[in-house]
């Protein structure tokens, strides 16, 4: 899951499966992306934290999201994806966690500042996790994308995480609004499958304004 070279376009384009996607302001517009349309702003719903935007596709129980964090000076760039999706899977009390595939580190070279290069690492892997307060008896079994964009100029660790679901538990919240079972794969709804959309998100990341990251800019 290599991040593609970084390109831009303002336009709104169809992909494969030929779904809408379009350029989304992130962060008061300091940041720019580019994903299906189909995935709503949480924040128009309820309170997101300040370092976070986060978006959904509540007919497929997808969501999608951007993350700003303080730079772990002790994680290494190799593995660093690996180690944020480790960490996810720890704070939201998983089970059976199985990391799937991790990258090798790439650098973004659209995204150095003050000629300081900026890296990349991704993430796959698969655990079972609960929606909200539900407990464990609720799980869901997911397959959840990393991509761990490393802005060292600015002291800053990018997260830009998917989730999609495998299967669906029947106790789980999710099951009233997508049903219980196995997932409806996107390829066979007409919907970019989530491994492209952090893709496509990934490839057309760019950040407009560099004092979006405070001091360290």
């Amino acid at each position: 899951m290599s991040p593609l070279p970084l390109s831009i376009s303002s336009q709104p384009c169809k992909n494969m499966s030929g779904e809408l996607c379009s350029m989304r302001p992130l962060f008061g517009g300091a940041i720019s992306t580019v994903f299906p349309q189909r995935f709503e702003d949480v924040s128009d719903i309820r309170q997101v934290p300040d370092h976070q935007e986060v978006f959904v596709d509540p007919s497929r129980d997808e969501s999608l999201i951007f993350e700003l964090l303080d730079f772990k000076t002790e994680v290494g760039d190799i593995g660093s994806a690996s180690w944020f999706l480790n960490d996810l899977a720890r704070e939201q009390d998983a089970e059976g966690f199985q990391l799937i595939e991790q990258s090798e580190v790439i650098e973004t070279t659209g995204l150095s500042y003050r000629n300081i290069p900026a890296v990349a690492t991704t993430a796959i892997g698969e655990m079972a996790i609960s929606k909200g307060r539900q407990g464990r008896e609720a799980q869901n079994l997911v397959r959840v994308y990393v991509a761990n964009l490393r802005l060292k100029g600015v002291d800053t660790d990018v997260l830009v995480t998917t989730y999609e679901p495998i299967l669906i538990n029947p106790l789980s919240e999710s099951a009233d609004a997508v049903g219980s079972g196995l997932a409806v794969p996107a390829s066979q709804s007409g919907k970019m499958p989530m491994c492209d959309v952090i893709k496509q998100s990934l490839s057309t990341f760019k950040v407009n304004d560099w004092n979006l990251f405070g001091s360290s800019a």
